[in-house]
């Protein structure tokens, strides 16, 4: 019993923690708006300044608006050249944050401490947590990384990580087999979606977070932490759909559960 109540409160402590991030003021649920940049130098509904793409990069001319990008002011006309499905970096205008990234092309979204989603947060459905949605698997690593182009809920839109390997685990004595990508601290991240997807969960993914293999490539798989992407919250994001073969044809009920914002 002590056992079972300490595994409870671990959980307990962990989705208060992620429901303190997904709160962060300029976080995930602030986004109020998503503008796909053009070839050509235009303004955007709201927003300071001129912006504009080409193959390479984004650019911004402030046209003397007070902008701010890496904690200096932007006086004249900045480049952002960023990575493919990579981090964004962000202009601070007054009170909000113009986030540009690249998602095939570039696209700028607004940050608002002030968003009706965020205003509005209270918290996160989620399954009861239950030591038997804690399995444990193999994780074996492929020859070489692969590159892996998924979809994503942008119709058109699409992502490319880089695959390590697959997890395989055992459940109702079947076993699955799940393409991993790199997650953080030599850990892995796996996109799913699993019998419960557009029933109780929200329909286009889910996602764990596996903490490295051991020296034995052994890996724990804790589905009672498997979380939301942002997607599921804001029409703003651009989130990535599993690679193939991630669906499970079982009910994980474990971890979050489809978000107040879409039910």
């Amino acid at each position: 019993m002590t056992s079972t109540v300490g595994f409870t409160d671990e959980w307990r402590s962990w989705k208060e923690e992620r429901e303190r991030n997904l709160a962060d003021p300029y976080g995930w649920l602030a986004l109020v708006s998503l503008d796909w940049l053009e070839d050509r130098p235009r303004g955007y509904a709201g927003l300071p300044g001129l912006w504009w793409q080409d193959e390479e990069a984004a650019y911004l001319d402030p046209q003397g608006a007070d902008l701010v990008h890496d904690g200096a002011p932007v006086t004249g006309v900045r480049r952002f050249e960023l990575v493919n499905s990579g981090a964004g970096t962000r202009v601070t205008a007054g009170d909000v944050e113009i986030e540009v990234a690249r998602r095939g092309g570039y696209l700028i979204r607004v940050h608002d401490p002030e968003a009706p989603v965020l205003r509005e947060f209270r918290g996160v459905p989620a399954y009861d947590p239950s030591p038997e949605w804690v399995l444990t698997g193999t994780f074996e690593p492929f020859d070489e990384p692969r590159p892996t182009t998924v979809g994503a809920v942008v119709e058109g839109l699409s992502h490319v990580y880089t695959a390590p390997g697959v997890v395989r685990f055992r459940h109702g004595g079947v076993e699955h087999a799940l393409t991993a990508f790199n997650g953080t601290g030599g850990g892995l991240s796996i996109l799913f979606t699993d019998a419960t997807s557009g029933v109780t969960t929200y329909p286009a993914n889910r996602s764990l977070a596996v903490p490295a293999p051991d020296a034995d490539g052994r890996v724990v798989l804790d589905f009672n932490r498997a979380v939301n992407l942002p997607c599921a919250f804001t029409d703003y994001a651009t989130c990535p759909l599993p690679p193939e073969g991630n669906r499970l044809p079982f009910a994980v009920e474990a971890g979050e559960r489809t978000p107040h914002e879409r039910s």
